[in-house]
């Protein structure tokens, strides 16, 4: 059974996780939201299936160099939305938190751009499709609130859980880097900065 972890610190470190409560303010996150809108009017959000053909709870698309793509093919990184047009590149507003909480990383190539509506989850997994793995992945959390489950490096064993609210920012690094992670839940209408409701939830990472 996981343990959950109620937190009000500015800095959390968990397993290796880095969680940062409350990096960005209300006004800033207002400001990154209305800069992924403009992404999304490019490369609009898609849902994507496993391999095996079942269609996922999120909602997906990205900026970048690569995009995420999981179908009947595989789990890959591809330099095109499905529909075919280049991904729009990262905001300079996004780059920023990378530059600012890992500095010493290359820039990101990716930033994967998840929306969750209020039944929507993500099971453990690994983040092991890019090629330097030594790379940091940098985790933005605008929205509304969500358990977020940090593991091992193999599956199995305790787990620990934290709500993530929005303007939370988690780096995994080091031993975080290949650790199994999720999202059990979302806590629906626990955020109004979203119209809508639901979450957006971005990672950067570097691909090559």
């Amino acid at each position: 059974m996981a343990r959950i972890i109620f937190d009000a610190m500015a800095l959390l470190h968990v397993r290796g996780f880095d969680i940062h409560s409350g990096y960005l303010a209300l006004p800033e996150q207002e400001r990154v939201v209305a800069d992924l809108r403009a992404c999304l009017s490019r490369a609009p959000l898609f849902q994507p299936v496993t391999p095996r053909g079942k269609p996922m709870s999120v909602r997906m698309s990205a900026a970048g160099d690569y995009g995420w793509i999981s179908d009947p093919r595989g789990y890959r990184y591809e330099p095109h939305h499905p529909s075919g047009v280049t991904w729009p590149p990262i905001p300079e507003r996004i780059l920023k938190i990378w530059r600012d909480l890992v500095p010493e990383a290359r820039l990101p190539e990716c930033c994967l751009i998840n929306w969750y509506g209020e039944a929507a989850k993500m099971g453990l997994h690994q983040d092991s499709d890019e090629a330097d793995m030594t790379q940091p992945v940098v985790s933005v959390s605008l929205g509304d609130e969500a358990l977020f489950r940090m593991g091992n490096p193999t599956r199995g064993g305790k787990t620990e859980s934290i709500w993530l609210r929005s303007g939370d920012v988690v780096v995994m690094a080091g031993d975080a880097r290949r650790a199994y992670h999720g999202i059990d839940r979302v806590r629906p209408n626990s955020s109004t900065l979203l119209p809508k409701g639901g979450r957006i939830n971005l990672t950067l990472r570097v691909v090559t």
